[in-house]
């Protein structure tokens, strides 16, 4: 069984970490998924590039629901999402890792929950803690044994895209606390939350936002930042694939919906 997921953002399509890497389509509800399946300290592993290997996938069209259901069918049970985020709080500088801890939703038209009153009904999912501590904890404590500087806590916004933001809606999003802005992690982290299933976020900051960063923004800016600190992310990565328990069970992210009957594929 595949108890652990790395979801791979804008630069991270590559599952070259991982040995033995095999080819997968999972069958869902929502449709068809395509992931690779690997192992890593002896541990199988799925890699899910969000995007498409291509990047052909934008924000807005990701199937979220189709792609956290097949993990959740596969038995995965924590995810380590990658994401590529503009900062909008200069303690947050070019480079840096964070790892969110709450969220705010600039989206719209997402589908954006399993529980949308047909077969499963209507469910109404706490998100006090969106993401989960542990998992944040323990990848902010290997940052800080491998001197790669992670920041653990941040508000992420996101936004529908795939246009960047108007330096006007930056000045709103950090009026309204927010950190960090980026395009996916919203539906991805609510779903998984309703899947029951452990979930963090690694932003790299890749640019500062819009009305911030100098200049004007482009992809490649991004694309380039990432390559520029890919080894720090691997790094990150592969220490938390060889040191993270899958069985785990100290927090409450497996228990979220037990008033319900818990969450059934």
């Amino acid at each position: 069984m595949v108890k652990i997921a790395v979801i791979g953002g804008s630069g991270v399509y590559d599952p070259d970490m991982l040995e033995n890497v095999r080819q997968a389509k999972v069958e869902t509800p929502y449709g068809e998924v395509e992931l690779q399946i690997g192992s890593y300290a002896g541990r199988e592993t799925a890699f899910l590039a969000r995007h498409g290997t291509k990047h052909s996938i934008a924000p807005h069209r990701i199937n979220y629901r189709a792609n956290i259901y097949a993990l959740k069918k596969l038995g995965v049970r924590k995810i380590i999402s990658t994401t590529a985020v503009g900062s909008l709080n200069k303690a947050m500088q070019l480079g840096d890792f964070v790892l969110p801890n709450q969220f705010l939703d600039f989206t719209t038209g997402r589908e954006c929950t399993f529980f949308d009153g047909g077969e499963r009904g209507v469910v109404h999912t706490d998100v006090t803690d969106p993401y989960c501590p542990e998992l944040r904890s323990q990848i902010a404590e290997i940052g800080s044994r491998l001197n790669i500087h992670v920041i653990n806590g941040g508000t992420y916004v996101c936004t529908n895209g795939p246009r960047y933001e108007t330096p006007a809606e930056i000045r709103m999003y950090a009026m309204l606390g927010g950190d960090l802005v980026g395009m996916t992690n919203v539906p991805e982290v609510v779903l998984a939350q309703e899947a029951e299933m452990c979930y963090a976020t690694i932003s790299m900051v890749t640019n500062m936002a819009a009305g911030i960063s100098e200049h004007k923004l482009t992809h490649q800016e991004v694309m380039d930042a990432m390559a520029a600190n890919s080894q720090n992310f691997r790094s990150l990565i592969m220490t938390l694939l060889a040191e993270l328990d899958p069985d785990e069970d100290n927090c409450e992210c497996a228990h979220v919906l037990s008033g319900v009957g818990g969450f059934k594929l």
